[in-house]
């Protein structure tokens, strides 16, 4: 074979090759395409069933509140109550009478709750007058959780708004109860820090100051952790409700009436748990940080806590309105 010939033969060889290498290439691009499209196939229909999953969960929560406006005009209605009857709200001034609840250095938590009760009330009647607006009590009364939950029941309230005054425990080193303060919205359910089965405990306590009441609640000890679980096993169908009702006041107390907001958070309070419709306790802030205590008792401050109540249950109703 002549050097030309066998140099034409490597060429060919060496195309070829380079053919077949190409072609090697090609498929393999080919199969990497493939799962990349695969891939991005899952993906998008991952985000799809997310943004899905997402929006199913909004449908619920309004639909949720949409039962419970459904419901509770069923029940309305059932009782021989008219459904076109106005929205009522009820306070509950927490403690009252034997029952003075948290101390600060000079006042007591059921006499700057009242004072805030009675104010809200009347901000609620002059600006509001399709709303009926009740109370567990008007005075410096003793009323059991079991009989406040019964005021609003009976008056087949929409609302229910227990107002309360925190406080740490008296061991608590000075400095710390001077560190904490604001507001605070509870809502039915098992508490998640250990902080607010402390506050559900404190304000449960009160039973112990009523007639037979192991018998009146049920073998229910507030001052056992144990007894709490169950309101893990008892979610109201108005929690979802509770918690919209919840964050409207905080958001008001936050962002309109010049206090620390501290959130919305969940504990067992008995008070709740008897209630048949959306109910929220509020704490309106800490009697043992002195100088909260102080604004607390200003006539300025309580007016503004009043009325950023007063807001948000405005527009709950409003919302509650706009659904039927």
């Amino acid at each position: 074979m002549g050097f030309c010939a066998w140099e034409e033969t490597k060429l060919q060889k060496t195309k070829a090759k380079s053919e077949m290498e190409a072609i090697r290439t090609a498929e393999v691009l080919k199969d990497s395409f493939l799962a990349f499209g695969e891939k991005f196939t899952i993906l998008l229909k991952g985000i799809a069933n997310r943004l899905n999953i997402v929006l199913l969960v909004r449908i619920i929560g309004i639909g949720l509140l949409i039962a419970i406006t459904l419901l509770n005009s069923s029940v309305h209605a059932q009782n021989g109550t008219s459904t076109s009857k106005k929205f009522t709200v009820c306070i509950d001034p927490g403690h009252g009478g034997n029952q003075p609840g948290t101390f600060g250095a000079f006042s007591k938590e059921k006499d700057v709750t009242l004072k805030i009760s009675l104010l809200l009330g009347k901000i609620l009647e002059e600006s509001m007058p399709d709303v009926k607006v009740v109370y567990t009590r008007k005075t410096d009364m003793t009323i059991g959780l079991r009989e406040r939950a019964k005021v609003a029941n009976d008056n087949h309230a929409d609302i229910f708004l227990s107002i309360h005054a925190n406080s740490l425990p008296e061991t608590t080193p000075y400095a710390r109860k001077q560190a904490i303060f604001g507001t605070e919205t509870y809502v039915l359910g098992l508490h998640k820090t250990q902080e607010s089965l402390e506050v559900a405990m404190r304000e449960n306590s009160v039973i112990l100051l009523e007639e037979n009441y192991e018998e009146k609640y049920q073998g229910f000890e507030p001052n056992s952790p144990e007894s709490y679980i169950l309101f893990s096993l008892n979610q109201s169908a108005n929690h979802e409700a509770s918690i919209q009702l919840a964050s409207l006041i905080e958001d008001q107390f936050g962002n309109r009436a010049g206090r620390k907001s501290r959130g919305v958070k969940q504990a067992g309070f008995q008070v709740l748990w008897e209630t048949a419709m959306p109910a929220v306790l509020i704490e309106i802030g800490y009697l043992s940080n002195v100088k909260e205590e102080k604004e607390l008792n200003t006539s300025q401050v309580q007016e503004y806590i009043a009325s950023a109540i007063y807001r948000a249950v405005k527009e709950y109703k409003n919302k509650v309105k706009s659904l039927n």
